[in-house]
Order: C-alpha cells, then structure tokens, then sequence
C-alpha cells in the first residue's frame, strides 16, 4: 500500500475575487437594462452601510494578509500552503477573505444604489464556497490532516 502526498495546491486556477467581480458586474448590467434602485437619490442610510462594509473589508483583508506574510505562506490558491493560519480573524471565521470580498461587494452594490448585484450575492457566495471553499478545505485536510480537522470542529467555514 502506498501513502499519496496532498496535492501540491488547492486546485483554484482563476483568482477568487473574480467570482465577486462577476456579480457586481452582472447586476449592474441588469441595473442598466431595468433599474432597481434601493433609494431615490443619496441616502444617509446607505452610505452608513457602505462606509461600514469598505470599513471591515479593509480590517478583514489588511489582517489576514499581514498573518499570511508573517506566517510565510501564499495567499494564492493555487500554491502550496506552507502553514494553517488559525489566528486573528480566522479565530472567528475560516475563510475572512471571502467574508472580507463579500462586505465589499454589498459596499459597492450600496455605492451603485441598486438592488441586482445585492439579490445576485447569495449564488456569488454558493459559487465561491462550491469552486474555491471547498476545494481549498480538501488540500488543507491533506496537507495538515490533524491540526485542519481540530480547526474544522473550532472555527465555522463562513461566519
């Protein structure tokens, strides 16, 4: 019987974020064929929600991009992990980056003042836990098979 080695990566070959890139852009071109505003006009409530969401997007991508660095491991799905980060937000949540890329994307849907890309995020984040969560979760179980499946009973996948 022969042991097999984890894959060398995740197996993600687009850049995540592009999923999220697509909802914005596929609502907004719906906001282009039949608009569907969520106010008329500037909104003081709608600002409040977008400086809030560019506000955790920041602090969310800024700290798990500094524990990536410090730990010494890529960022980028499709190289080789080299640590499992289980500190700063990823104490609360395991994927931060893509709760991170999700709070930008309902800022920016607040910034564009319409409901599309906001009604389009639900298949947005089934698209990314289906094509990338999931994926990354079975390299992580094979490259730290003990310390991933302790995390695993821990720390919820989203929030």
């Amino acid at each position: 019987m022969t042991v097999s080695s984890p894959p060398p990566h995740a197996g993600v070959h687009f850049p995540p974020p592009l999923l999220y890139v697509a909802g914005i852009a596929a609502g907004w071109a719906l906001d282009r064929w039949r608009p569907l505003p969520i106010a008329d006009g500037w909104s003081l409530g709608r600002a409040a929600v977008a400086v809030v969401c560019f506000a955790a997007f920041a602090a969310l991508s800024v700290a798990a991009f500094a524990l990536f660095r410090r730990n010494r491991t890529s960022i980028i799905p499709n190289r080789p992990a080299t640590a499992l980060v289980t500190e700063g937000p990823y104490r609360f949540t395991r994927n931060p980056m893509y709760v991170s890329l999700a709070a930008l994307y309902v800022g920016v849907t607040m910034a564009l003042n319409s409901w599309w890309p906001l009604a389009l995020l639900p298949i947005v984040v089934l698209a990314v836990d289906r094509m990338v969560v999931a994926r990354e979760e079975r390299y992580l179980a094979d490259a730290f098979p003990s310390e991933y499946k302790a995390y695993r009973a821990r720390v919820r996948r989203w929030i």
